[in-house]
């Protein structure tokens, strides 16, 4: 018995180490549940320990699925979309989601495609993160008591009251070290000759134990997540049938990246996050409309519900047509994420800033430092901004004619920003046609 999940012993063969299951993508026929043929379509199957197998669990009915979060902050951002997305398409075609908390491995920290270790969070700022967290998924999961209800579960349940001798005793033996140094996380953080501690060692044995503890305590048998989760992922699969016969899954979805295999969920001030008091409405909506013409089709596949028949419509446009189909995505996405009032009203901001050259509410705003008493160099201010990643770059953008101060063009590089360009409390900073900033000072202009 390990915190109070009771752990069936089998024979010593079980001890052996762990194979890695048959990955299959594709089926002759293809798949015949709905959740599969819909996230193949959508291009979000990646790798599953046994398509075939799954396919035929799903078809006989309604089944269960759990995707972790870590509660490294207090939003999620753009690159959990897609395993939140996978959750909704479970969800609405008939089976049960489990979105996972990860209240006890937050504090291990994931190594997975890291090249450190994560910094220690206290308990203070692991429960603050969860209440942050857990707002995102409400706004794309039906929660409940019913059949196909989702639920939100927290592995600090189980895994904070668990005894240490007796854990290593019950579920040591059916990890081999040797399998676990061939996972590609641990096995780049080896080959470059960095850190990698005994607690982010120990963070693939929590998943599979989380794993195991919500098949047999929720009946959950299939485990969803990102190609990074693959390695933690078929080692819970194996886990679970060593120690508890049963068959179960795994399934990952490609890691979000633009056409040019260049890692997505960067805006200009940051990550790209989920909660409007992290990143606005407007900002959010904006990333969206800047993606990339090529991006375009398979965007609005992974991240609206859009019929598959529009979405091949807006796909073939091209030139500036093509910009309609970017705002329609801008508008889906935000409103599944914010609401469709935000989405409206961030259609609105854009249309009024770019078509009508207004400064209407919503644009993001920045704050000076408080070290500003006169002047500050406009170079120093694109790079707190956000417009700008060095100061260099800024005076490189300024010389080529491309900013705008309230609206009118500068070339000058050692440009200084005083109190005289405030107009109704705040400067309009401009790169381009698309990237906007109204700058507020921290210090009150002189009387």
């Amino acid at each position: 018995m390990v915190g109070g999940t009771r752990v069936n012993r089998r024979s010593p063969a079980s001890s052996a180490p762990m194979e890695t299951p048959v990955t299959r993508s594709s089926q002759p026929t293809g798949p015949r549940s709905d959740f599969l043929r819909t996230l193949t379509e959508r291009g979000f199957l990646h790798q599953c320990t046994d398509l075939e197998a799954l396919d035929r669990w799903l078809c006989s009915g309604a089944g269960t699925a759990y995707n972790g979060f870590d509660l490294t902050a207090d939003s999620l951002h753009v690159g959990h979309l897609i395993p939140i997305m996978m959750l909704r398409w479970f969800q609405k075609t008939g089976n049960k989601p489990i979105a996972l908390l990860g209240g006890a491995t937050s504090r291990l920290g994931d190594p997975s495609l890291r090249d450190t270790s994560r910094p220690f969070l206290s308990e203070e700022q692991i429960m603050k993160n969860l209440i942050g967290i857990r707002s995102v998924f409400e706004r794309f999961l039906g929660f409940g008591d019913g059949p196909a209800d989702a639920v939100m579960v927290n592995n600090a349940d189980w895994l904070g009251g668990l005894n240490y001798l007796d854990f290593l005793r019950d579920v040591g033996p059916h990890f081999s070290v040797n399998r676990m140094l061939t996972s590609e996380s641990v096995r780049q953080r080896l080959e470059r000759e960095q850190s990698l501690s005994l607690l982010e060692f120990n963070y693939m044995v929590m998943q599979a134990y989380d794993f195991h503890v919500l098949a047999e305590s929720r009946g959950c048998l299939l485990q969803l997540g990102g190609s990074d989760q693959w390695g933690n992922i078929v080692s819970g699969v194996e886990f679970g049938r060593r120690i508890g016969g049963r068959a179960l899954f795994g399934l990952t979805a490609p890691l979000l990246t633009t056409s040019s295999g260049a890692k997505m969920g960067k805006s200009l001030s940051g990550a790209v996050w989920l909660n409007a008091d992290r990143l606005s409405p407007y900002e959010f909506w904006q990333f969206w409309r800047n993606t990339g013409d090529a991006d375009v089709g398979r965007f609005l596949r992974l991240f609206t519900e859009l019929p598959l028949s529009e979405i091949a419509r807006l796909d073939v446009l091209r030139d500036s047509e093509i910009n309609e189909a970017k705002k329609i995505l801008a508008d889906e996405i935000t409103s599944l994420c914010h609401g469709t009032d935000a989405a409206a009203q961030a259609s609105e901001t854009s249309r009024r800033t770019f078509e009508e050259g207004e400064v209407p509410v919503g644009l993001p705003i920045v704050r000076f430092p408080d070290s500003l008493r006169s002047t500050f160099p406009l170079a120093d201010a694109m790079v707190i901004a956000g417009l700008a990643k060095s100061k260099s770059e800024a005076r490189r953008l300024i010389a080529g004619g491309g900013v705008r101060v309230n609206g009118g063009s500068v070339n000058d590089e050692a440009m200084q920003l005083g109190h005289s360009d405030v107009q109704d409390g705040v400067i309009r900073l401009s790169v381009g046609k698309k990237r906007h900033v109204l700058l507020q000072s921290a210090v009150a202009p002189p009387c």
